[in-house]
Formats: C-alpha cells, structure tokens, sequence
C-alpha cells in the first residue's frame, strides 16, 4: 500500500467506523540484523493514516544475510535470541506512534537448540518490551498439533492477560503436517479452543483471517457466526477497547509499558 492515498475498500471501512489494524509480515523482528527503519518507518505511516489504534507484527524472521526466505521462519528460543528480538523490537517501538503486538507464529518445526519453551519465551519477551500479545488460537492450535501435545494445555500457560486482540483462521493437514492455510474454514476445534480461551480471558476483539478462495456470502457469514459465537461463550459481550473515547486511540506507543497498562 503506498501510503497518502488509501485504496477504496480501507476508505470505506473507516467512513464505517471498522477499525482497521496495519499487520506487518516483513520487519523480520526475530533476525539478527537491526530492524529497517525504512519498514518500521512505513508501518508507523499506516497507521498514522489508518487512525490505528495498534500495529501488530510476528515474532519470526523473514530474512538473513540478505537473502529472503519468503516465509515467516520460527526464532530459536534461546537467550542470545530472545535478546536480539528484544533489541529489534525496542528499535520498532520507539519509531512507532502506537502500542505493537506481537504474533507467535505457526512453525512446522522447532530449532534443535531451543533452551525455553514457547510460554516461557513469549512472557519474558513481553515482560521486557512492554509489546502487547496478537493471539492466533489457530497458531496455537497448529503448534500443538503438530508437537503431539494438548492446545488447551499451551494456552494456559501464554500471558493471556497481555492480549491485545485475537485472531482465528483455518487450515489443513498436508503430509503429516497440519498448515495454517487461512484458505480453508476454521475447523471445529479452532473453535472448541477460541471456546476455551473466552473461559479464561477476557478478549476484547476477534479477527477472521482468509487471504483467498473466499466462499460464498452465505458460508463466510455463517463461519462468522461461529467465531462469534465461540468468543462469546462463557462471558457477557465486550466492549473493544481499542473503540473506547479517549482510549487507545490517542495512548502512546513507545517501549516501557506493562501489564495492565491501558493504551
């Protein structure tokens, strides 16, 4: 998007009132490199233009020694990493005129090195930036699938509390692997652990993501109806804060906040 004139479907979503949150996929937070500031500095536009509330990103790398991978690649979660993802995200934040959360992506493997577990990981990278937690249940999903392990179980154990939004999409299993596709419907247990999630935290917004082979009306409004139905389970409906007067709109996004700062 070149930023200063919004294509029209953005523009007629803000004349709505739709929130719209820039969603970045490309400053490769978790690589060893400083993070481009030319990137930072576009994204920080985008939501400038965008009357953002956030900006959101993910917690992987994309690039190294300037070749591109083309895919979002899962960060070792060893010390000497999460310090240079902290570093990288610290450089972000301080360019970026909102609050930044962070995704924890679908990985279809592990770095043999690994020293912490995604949990432990996740919360001392959020304790130590302030950045709030963009949570994929479907991510969540894929990972435990995918390691042989309970979702529910890794979905206790994340920072729950330092949710900025949620986000559901579907996917399939190919070779032995389950993918997140956001091209297939949410599957039903994407769904039961959304459920799950409603029971335990309180989440302000849920996003559905579909990048292609959009079905028809009917079946797209229905597939929303169940996300909806299954963030609302178990608690009364919820004001987003990010639409709340004189709230996150208008708060800072620089480095140093902490749960349960409010933006």
């Amino acid at each position: 998007m070149t930023v200063g004139a919004l294509p029209e479907p953005l523009t007629q979503l803000r004349q709505r009132g739709v929130t719209v949150v820039p969603h970045g996929i490309r400053l490769s937070l978790g690589g060893a490199e400083d993070v481009d500031q030319h990137r930072v500095a576009h994204l920080a536009r985008c939501a400038e233009v965008l009357d953002a509330p956030l900006v959101s990103e993910h917690i992987a790398f994309v690039r190294a020694g300037g070749t591109e991978a083309g895919h979002l690649l899962p960060v070792p979660r060893t010390r000497d990493a999460l310090d240079v993802l902290v570093d990288n995200v610290l450089l972000a934040q301080a360019q970026l005129p909102v609050p930044l959360a962070l995704e924890p992506i679908a990985a279809l493997f592990e770095w043999p090195e690994d020293e912490m577990d995604e949990a432990t990981f996740l919360t001392e990278l959020l304790d130590r930036t302030g950045a709030w937690l963009l949570l994929d249940v479907a991510n969540v999903y894929a990972n435990a699938t995918n390691r042989a392990a309970a979702s529910g179980a890794l979905l206790a154990r994340l920072p729950l509390e330092r949710i900025a939004y949620v986000h559901v999409a579907g996917g399939a299993e190919r070779g032995g692997l389950y993918h997140d596709t956001h091209t297939d419907a949410v599957p039903p247990e994407v769904l039961d652990l959304l459920s799950e999630l409603s029971a335990l935290h309180h989440s302000p917004a849920v996003l559905l993501e579909r990048d292609s082979h959009y079905p028809p009306e009917a079946q797209l409004r229905a597939e929303l109806d169940a996300v909806a139905h299954a963030a609302a389970c178990h608690r009364s409906p919820a004001r987003c804060p990010f639409d709340e007067p004189g709230g996150a709109r208008r708060a800072p996004g620089r480095a140093g906040r902490r749960p349960g700062d409010r933006w």
